[in-house]
Order: C-alpha cells, then structure tokens, then sequence
C-alpha cells in the first residue's frame, strides 16, 4: 500500500468530527493499509483517518514493541474508562516539532468494528490506551493541543509553525 501525507495543522478538516462508517467494505481494508504504512513511515504509535484527510471514523493502533500487531477500528467508542489516569508526552505530526504532557485514563474498554467488521469490545492499557483515545479525539475533531490550556496551545502551534517554516 501506501504512505500518504498527513494534514497541516490549519487544515479545518481536522477540527470536525468524522463520518461514522456504514461497514466494512474492501475500501475500508485499503484505507486501513495505507493508514498502517502512513503511521510506520512517521513513526507513530496511532493514526486516525482524518488526519490523511479521510472523513470517516476510522483508526488504526499499534503500541506493540515488535510492530506488526495493528489493531483496526472502525467507529470506536470508549464504553468505561478507569479513574486511574496516565500522563503521557504526546505529539502529532500536524504539529511537528512540539508535544505535551497529556492525562488520560490509564485503561480504557472500546466498541468498534474490527476487519472483519464484526462489533468487537477490547480492553487497552497503557499507551495503548493513550493513543486509542488519542485517535478518537481526532474522530471527534480534537487535537491533543486542545486538551491544554488556550495560551499553552497557542505556544505550541505559534513553535510549531516557527520551526515549519525553518
């Protein structure tokens, strides 16, 4: 498949919420792949749709050390998140350059539709939790940087943009 290029942070795609999918079809599979090579060529541990400019809720995680164990979610939803939360350094590639501490729940429980479009329930911790919730905020139309106070985020899209245009 195929590495495609992410969206720039000014891009209004990225601030909507995204299409929920009617099912999973061949096209799905190949955004899917090519979701896959996009977030490798990165590197990254997450990649949701929108953010290659595809406006449908899907999303694809791999948390793994090895690589090779991407998890594909179509509509995913948190149905229980643990009170426990972890702080993790997160960044974006709309964004390059910056991150920032985030807190999240440590582990989460998401419903979604696997590849083999079946409903499939799925516990996550740890980073994989992180970057499950990390990707559905961009289906939702949410950066990590809104998760930050108005001035810290306006410092970090104001560096960002400074070391883009570097």
């Amino acid at each position: 498949m195929t590495a495609r290029p992410v969206l720039p942070y000014a891009d209004r795609r990225l601030h909507q919420p995204a299409a929920p999918v009617e099912a999973v079809t061949e096209t799905v599979r190949m955004i899917w792949d090519d979701m896959i090579d996009t977030m490798e060529a990165m590197p990254g541990v997450g990649l949701a749709a929108p953010q290659i400019g595809i406006m449908l809720r899907l999303a694809v995680v791999d948390a793994s050390s090895r690589r090779g164990e991407a998890v594909r979610m179509a509509n995913p939803e948190v149905l229980h998140a643990s009170v426990q939360m972890r702080a993790h350094e997160e960044a974006s590639p709309h964004l390059p350059g910056v991150s920032a501490r985030i807190e999240r729940p440590r582990a989460v429980t998401v419903r979604y539709l696997n590849a083999d479009g079946e409903t499939e329930d799925r516990d996550f911790v740890g980073l994989w939790a992180t970057s499950v919730q990390h990707q559905i905020d961009h289906l939702d139309g949410r950066l990590f940087v809104d998760r930050l106070t108005p001035l810290r985020r306006k410092m970090l899209v104001a560096r960002s943009a400074k070391l883009t245009r570097r």
